[in-house]
Formats: C-alpha cells, structure tokens, sequence
C-alpha cells in the first residue's frame, strides 16, 4: 500500500473510531471496505470490512469469542471480570455458552415471545397516546426507552420502581463495552460502580424469589442455581444482568435510529402506510441500515486464513459489521433505505448481520423484532405526522452500542 493509500485508511480508521463521527460511521467504513478486506487497527487487531469474510468469521466457532474482555477491557483484571464486565454467555464458547444459553432461552423461544404480544401492544398504544398528548417530546425518552425497558425487567422480574435505576446502569455498561482507550476515567468508574450496584440489586430479588417464587426468569434461574449443579450465583447474576441490558439498550437504538431513518425518508414512510404488510420487512431493513451494535470481536483458536491474511491462534478480528451489512457486492444500492428489500422471501438477500450469525445470534431478536414491528404498526395506524426537530440529533459516544442520546421530535394524530 503507498503512502497516500495508507494516509486514507489511517483517516478513515480514525473517523470511524472517534466519537464525533457516531452520527455517521458509514461512511469511514465504506472507504476502509474500498480500500480493501482486512485493516489492522490502533487496537491491535485486524478489522475485516467485507461481508464474506464477517458472516464467515461469525459463523466459524473456531474463532472464539471469549477473549472480548481480554482484547478490548485491559483494564479490567481478569479475576475480576466477570463482577466489572457482567456478560454471561456473550464472552463464552461451548460448553459453558451452550448450558447458560439454554437455561435463557426458554424465556425467549418464539411461543414465550408471541404471549407478550398483547402487553408489547397496550403499552405501545399507551406511549404512542402520550406522545400524541405532548406533541413535541424526545423520542427516546419518552418511546424508546419505556418500550423495551419494561417489557424485558416484567420478563426478567425487576418491579417498576427500579427501572430508572436500570435504565442508568445499563447505560453505563453499555457504554463499558467500547474499548477502555476510547473510555475516559468517568466512564471507566461509572461501568464498574453500575456493575456492582446492578448485580447486588439483582442478588437481593434473588434471594426474595427463593422464599417467593414467582412466574419470571428470575425465578426459573434461581430455581436452577438452587440445586447447584448447572449455574454458579457469579454465572446467575451476570446472566440475568446481562439478559437485561441486551434484551432493551440494543432495542432503544432500533427504535431511535430506525425511526430517524424513516423520518428522514418520506417516501419510504409513505410506502409503509399505504403497505403495512411490509413492516416485518422493513424492521429487518432498518437493522441493515443502522445496526444498534456496529463491530464486535473474535479470536483464532487454531491457524486460519481470512481474506488472503493469515492468522495465528490468539490473533484477534474485529468483525465490522456495520460495514459488512452495506457490502455493495451483496447488497444492491446498500446506502438507501428500502423497505421492500426483504419483502420478498422466496429470494431474499443475505441475512444482514445486526444479529450476529452462528452461535451467538442475538437471542433475543424475536423479542426486539416483535417490539418494533407492532410500534410500527400503531405509529403508522395512529400518528399522520412524524418529523424530527432537528437536523442534528446528538448520539451517545458509544461506538460498540450505538445509538441517539436524544431524538426531539414532533407527532401529530
């Protein structure tokens, strides 16, 4: 690669990055995809940028996704990782990733996900109404925040008193999953304290549902902790965190950025309305567009080679996957919205990659999916004007989780 070459990537690395680019990521990582497969980043690692290669790497459970804390959390000593870095099943390989996994999915399999659907509709209808009520609101708060928060703490088992604490706490681990030399001290401090309060809180509810079961996860796991043979209380209390942060802050950014996205897409708006049959496709466009988690990692655990690179076990990958869901060798006009995309299932694109693939798909995609695609419904049955209020809304500085800090918006019925 020449010099200039390496002067475009180096600034394209950079942008990408750097939180004041949160707003647009694309297009950094459209120059570092052009400018070919694989990167070596500031981090150490290599960043693939090419869907081929991310949905290969994913999909291949010799690339391990245990060494995350380690890659990206320096900071974090490993004998206390999983107290500081609450996330269960994320950051593990088979055998231990299937048993966690196991004992959460049955919350989240499709029967369990199809009996929350009246109370994911009263509560949309109900925050929608509000929102009508206030006219000018942010979004986020008001909408994309409540939705899923709520509906996975009532799965979960967290009272409504503790949501805000919640809501708080995960937004601090979320934020503790970018890598530590992009955190500042705050944050770092703010992740392990939101670490500690969270699983505290959690290990009290866990000590009330073994003398006063009741019909949640919480339960059902403190049940299986009970017997001791299948769940340590670190692994129990890092699990139900975890369930709770990734069931909602992954959501709240669907919601935000989805939303944005259409907003600023009249005529896909348009088509929406006059074709509501195609929500359920445009919910899975808009995970293509603006995926909520933007990269994540993995390591070799045996030789491999990858876009004509080899690498060695224990060489880290970051999968770049907002990168890889706008391939144009896989996806035709990837830069543009469009709703019908995946309308047709009979020969649909490639599954985009917003969920992962392979043994860490996003378990709780069911939930996510149903959550945006019955708020679609009731914005578009029962709100005639959605318009942002401003050009420019601010994101977190989150670059793993990313997503709006704020979405001023106005409705009108």
């Amino acid at each position: 690669m020449n010099t200039s070459a390496m002067g475009l990537v180096d600034s394209a690395m950079a942008r990408l990055f750097l939180p004041d680019n949160r707003p647009d990521p694309y297009t950094p990582a459209g120059e570092l995809r052009a400018a070919g497969p694989v990167h070596r980043t500031p981090l150490g690692l290599h960043l693939l940028t090419r869907y081929a290669d991310c949905a290969a790497v994913l999909q291949n459970t010799a690339w391990s996704h245990a060494d995350e804390a380690a890659q990206l959390h320096p900071s974090v000593a490993a004998e206390h990782a999983a107290e500081e870095m609450p996330t269960s099943f994320l950051w593990m390989d088979p055998p231990d990733h299937t048993r966690l996994r196991t004992l959460v999915s049955k919350a989240f399999v499709p029967n369990m996900v199809t009996r929350l659907r009246p109370r994911i509709a009263a509560l949309a209808e109900s925050l929608v109404d509000q929102a009508l009520a206030e006219g000018e609101f942010d979004l986020i708060q008001l909408i994309g925040y409540p939705l899923p928060l709520t509906i996975v703490c009532e799965l979960v088992g967290i009272p409504a008193a503790l949501h805000a604490d919640v809501q708080r706490w995960s937004q601090d681990l979320a934020r503790g999953f970018d890598p530590d030399p992009l955190m500042t001290p705050e944050s770092h401090e703010a992740r392990s304290t939101a670490a500690r309060e969270f699983m505290a809180y959690v290990r009290e509810l866990i000590d009330e549902r073994k003398t006063d079961p009741k019909d949640d996860l919480l339960s059902a796991l403190s049940a299986v902790e009970d017997r001791g043979d299948v769940l340590t209380e670190t692994e129990l209390l890092s699990t139900c965190v975890t369930t709770v942060v990734a069931g909602h802050e992954t959501t709240v950014n669907l919601v935000g950025s989805g939303l944005l996205a259409l907003m600023r897409d009249p005529d896909q708006l348009a088509l929406l309305r006059e074709r509501p049959e195609l929500i359920p496709a445009a919910v899975d466009e808009l995970l293509r567009f603006e995926p909520p988690v933007q990269l994540t990692t993995r390591s070799a655990t045996k030789p491999m080679t990858v876009a004509g690179h080899d690498f060695e076990p224990g060489d880290g990958v970051v999968v770049l996957i907002n990168s890889g869901n706008r391939d144009e060798t896989v996806f035709a006009d990837p830069d543009r919205l469009d709703v019908t995309r995946y309308h047709d299932r009979t020969n649909p694109p490639p599954r985009h990659l917003a969920f992962s693939l392979g043994i860490h798909y996003c378990l709780g995609a069911p939930l996510a999916l149903l959550e945006m695609e019955i708020l679609l419904e009731v914005l578009l049955r029962k709100v005639s004007v959605l318009e942002p209020l401003t050009d420019t809304p601010p994101y977190k500085p989150n670059l793993v989780v990313r997503g709006l800090a704020a979405l001023p918006t106005r409705f009108q019925a």
